[in-house]
């Protein structure tokens, strides 16, 4: 028998790794992270999770680790031991994370246009409107999937038990009904018209499938499911 794979491949180039499940506010939430295959077998890595056994090796028969994308000021929890383990690898900081981990020595910051270097297969943009947090919204053109870390939360009706799943509706991240949470939804408050340029944008790009780092991915009707998600707008 073979052994098991613990990526799972959604389409051309492109595979997700289900992680370790952590804490937050004394909420448990899944997590997800993406790989993308780009440039002649370089690999792109989107929200570095915890390396565990036979990780690394799946990854490395892929091709070779060159790209390392923390997408927002969240999601840093592991890019350090990524960093140490592929030293040549380019980090790459969303916008505010360089500031909040001021240990970690990251390459490049992300901005409003896709990298030169993964421009023609991957597509880019900081989400404005929240003073907050600033997520970096990624589309895989191939595979016509939208990457995204916080900026939807969609966890299944099961994940949550007794109170926290009072909580966890109340926010508005259960499926089929994810979206933004609650407390980062209030901060647009003030600049709904930047975030809603944004959304188009999304919009345009018409995917077919949402990787969502927290819950449930979406694999049917995803644009209609974007509509929905972002009715808040």
């Amino acid at each position: 028998m073979g052994l098991v794979k613990i990526l799972k491949e959604l389409g051309n180039n492109i595979w997700i790794y289900d992680g370790k499940e952590v804490y937050w506010y004394g909420m448990i939430y899944s997590t997800r992270m993406t790989i993308v295959r780009i440039n002649n077998n370089e690999i792109w890595v989107h929200s570095p999770e915890k390396i565990v056994n036979g990780l690394l090796e799946e990854i490395n028969d892929l091709g070779v680790v060159k790209y390392l994308v923390s997408p927002n000021k969240i999601h840093h929890l592991f890019v350090e031991e990524w960093i140490k383990e592929y030293p040549d690898a380019i980090s790459f900081s969303a916008p505010g994370l360089r500031q909040k981990r001021s240990d970690i020595d990251f390459d490049r910051d992300l901005n409003e246009q896709p990298e030169s270097d993964w421009k023609k297969e991957i597509d880019q943009l900081v989400f404005k409107g929240s003073p907050a947090m600033e997520e970096v919204v990624f589309f895989h053109k191939d595979s016509e999937t939208l990457i995204l870390t916080d900026l939807i939360e969609n966890f299944h009706p099961g994940h949550f038990k007794g109170l926290k799943k009072i909580i966890a509706k109340a926010t508005g991240i259960v499926s089929p009904n994810g979206k933004t949470p609650l407390d980062w939804r209030l901060t647009f408050f003030f600049n709904k018209k930047a975030a809603r340029k944004c959304l188009r944008t999304l919009l345009d790009w018409k995917p077919k499938k949402i990787i969502i780092s927290h819950g449930e991915c979406i694999f049917d009707n995803a644009d209609e499911f974007l509509k929905k998600s972002f009715k808040w707008l």
